[in-house]
């Protein structure tokens, strides 16, 4: 029996505007969240932040795309994008980071190809 890869960017679960949730939240594919979220996020594959969504978590992901609130620490095996309309507060740990005009960071910043990292205290800060 053959394997199904899955498509990381297909959209396979989804919090919609007027939705909450605490807790820990795990999942394969590509997840969307335009509520409120607040606990702990895992996964290896796309976390999206839509426009309306507002998150307070600890995210451990392959790649996040932010264009509502975060608030916490994101640690990203490969890359964080923060659009326009994004906003970050907290901690970004990343080998990528991507900051559209417009968008709010008030963020320690670290590129790192360790997700596990922790912030150096004494490192450059962007």
């Amino acid at each position: 029996m053959k394997e199904k890869k899955m498509d990381e960017h297909k959209i396979t679960g989804y919090f919609d505007d007027g939705s909450e949730f605490d807790g820990t939240l795990k999942f394969h594919g590509s997840f969307r969240i335009d509520g409120f979220f607040k606990g702990r996020i895992e996964s290896d594959a796309v976390l999206t932040i839509g426009d309306k969504g507002k998150v307070e978590a600890e995210v451990i992901v392959n790649h996040v795309v932010i264009n509502g609130e975060f608030r916490g620490t994101i640690r990203a095996i490969e890359k964080v994008e923060i659009n326009s309309l994004g906003r970050v507060y907290g901690t970004v740990i990343t080998p990528k980071l991507i900051v559209e005009e417009g968008a709010y960071l008030a963020a320690h910043c670290q590129t790192s190809d360790d997700p596990s990292a922790t912030p150096s205290e004494t490192g450059p800060q962007v």
